[in-house]
């Protein structure tokens, strides 16, 4: 992380910072009282929390005919949600494991958050798959594991195992990647501590970190490796998550764009939702001078072009359905973007491929403003995409006479609200207690980002000018 860096580059940490004053700043919002913001924000998502509890054991006591699926629609909300929430995940561990083998320094003010996130959206979609079996007592039946039922086995012929095994991977590598890279910042914690209690916690958290060259050696160690195993993960769950539909013989499914088309829709999902959280907790928690217009922007370049690969993909599967010359598959999409269901086709298409493309003006890609603004668009438009993908291609089969309409009950809509209450619950309560900055990686940085070490650099090449020394130091050029 101390690599050579263009002087023309933006500072990553902003204002006159040193050592001492990045840990008190990202360490503060887990020392004293909670503000008054906190407890309100964690009432309104607790309260929706509780409704996913008790939507859920409605549907449970009740039975799934309390949603609103019929013998044509057997899949709508649910596995939305669910496909909807593993995408989400997905920013997080592009941020912290492909951006770190990249060495790419910006990721250090915003890849704890992400990751975070990353945990908090995949036990959100882990719900889903419970809750539609209609006895989720029974959701271990979804594990292979030695029994009494003779030859019956998990089927490992169906993609639904397969996002068993993928999500599961998924979740324990994201985990350990995350807790790993805490243990420093436990320590700093602990160290600071005036409270015995709290002291303990934080040393049993840290593993009883002591900062030694070979603690830190481990940690690098472990941390390159962990990078190196998620990598393959980015592409390969949403892969398999997609299996789920491009194996099926369903019209508008059937189709091998699906793994690299939902991959992308997943980065663009999740970067738009880190944004979300990022502009909220920089702003809540004063940590403008960490998370910086540089990350925002950085974030929104990503954005754009994944958001273009996945208007490629839309047009890329009208012209497929249109050149196959499969009427059924003409059809698919002719009623995708003309059928009952248009609104929801026009209001993806208007979020996921207009929106994004605002942020080729570079004062968008700048604004706080827009950013977040165009981040709950993005939101919006990958949730109606997997609804359009699975309800509008499911609601008008072969067959005229089993043609349906869904509409999802109040205790759907309810799971769906209850799960970002679980969301903002656990995130919200991961700001509290656990430091949202990973201080240890933006010390590392601090020599070579920050906008002290711009200056020294500055002024270092003035005296050299001065004294007709060379130009080896560059002029730092603030575009702010």
């Amino acid at each position: 992380m101390s690599a050579y860096e263009s002087p023309i580059r933006e500072p990553l940490i902003k204002g006159d910072k040193n050592y001492k004053q990045i840990t008190t700043d990202v360490v503060r919002s887990t020392e004293g009282m909670p503000p008054v913001s906190w407890l309100i924000a964690i009432s309104i998502s607790g309260t929706f929390a509780a409704l996913f509890g008790i939507c859920v054991i409605y549907t449970v006591w009740k039975g799934i005919g309390v949603w609103g699926l019929n013998k044509t629609v057997g899949w709508a909300w649910d596995i939305t949600n669910f496909v909807w929430w593993v995408g989400i995940g997905h920013a997080g561990t592009l941020i912290s494991a492909v951006l770190l083998l990249f060495r790419q320094k910006w990721r250090t003010g915003i890849n704890r958050s992400a990751e975070a996130m990353t945990i908090f959206a995949v036990i959100c979609a882990a719900q889903f798959p419970g809750i539609h079996m209609g006895r989720p007592w029974l959701a271990f039946f979804i594990f292979p594991y030695p029994n009494t039922r003779g030859p019956l086995w998990v089927n490992f012929n169906s993609p639904l195992l397969w996002d068993v095994f993928a999500i599961s991977t998924y979740l324990t590598v994201s985990l350990l990647f995350w807790y790993s890279g805490l243990l420093p910042d436990f320590a700093t914690i602990r160290d600071r501590s005036k409270s015995k209690i709290r002291k303990a916690i934080y040393n049993g958290l840290s593993f009883g970190w002591t900062g030694s060259a070979k603690h830190w050696q481990r940690f690098e160690s472990l941390s390159l490796v962990l990078a190196g195993i998620a990598t393959p993960l980015v592409l390969s769950v949403h892969t398999i998550v997609s299996f789920d539909f491009a194996t099926s013989v369903i019209p508008g499914w059937h189709t091998t764009i699906f793994p690299p088309y939902f991959v992308a829709g997943a980065i663009f999902s999740g970067f738009a939702m880190v944004e979300t959280l990022m502009v909220i907790t920089r702003k809540v928690l004063k940590l403008e001078e960490y998370i910086t217009i540089a990350h925002i922007e950085s974030m929104n370049k990503i954005i754009l072009l994944t958001g273009s690969i996945v208007g490629v993909a839309y047009i890329t599967e009208l012209f497929v359905a249109w050149y196959s010359g499969f009427i059924y598959e003409q059809y698919a999409f002719y009623n995708r973007a003309l059928g009952p269901y248009w609104w929801a086709y026009w209001t993806m298409m208007t979020c996921n491929v207009i929106t994004p493309q605002l942020y080729w003006i570079k004062k968008f890609r700048r604004s706080i403003v827009v950013t977040f603004v165009l981040s709950i668009f993005i939101n919006i438009g990958m949730w109606f995409e997997r609804f359009v993908i699975i309800v509008t291609s499911l609601h008008r089969d072969y067959l005229p006479s089993s043609w349906a309409y869904y509409t999802p009950t109040w205790v759907e809509i309810g799971i769906f609200l209850g799960t970002l209450g679980i969301f903002f619950t656990l995130f919200l309560l991961f700001a509290r207690a656990f430091p949202v900055i990973a201080i240890a990686e933006v010390k590392s940085i601090f020599k070579t980002s920050s906008e002290n070490a711009k200056k020294k650099a500055e002024a270092k090449s003035n005296e050299g000018l001065a004294g007709g020394g060379s130009l080896a130091g560059g002029t730092y050029r603030d575009k702010e």
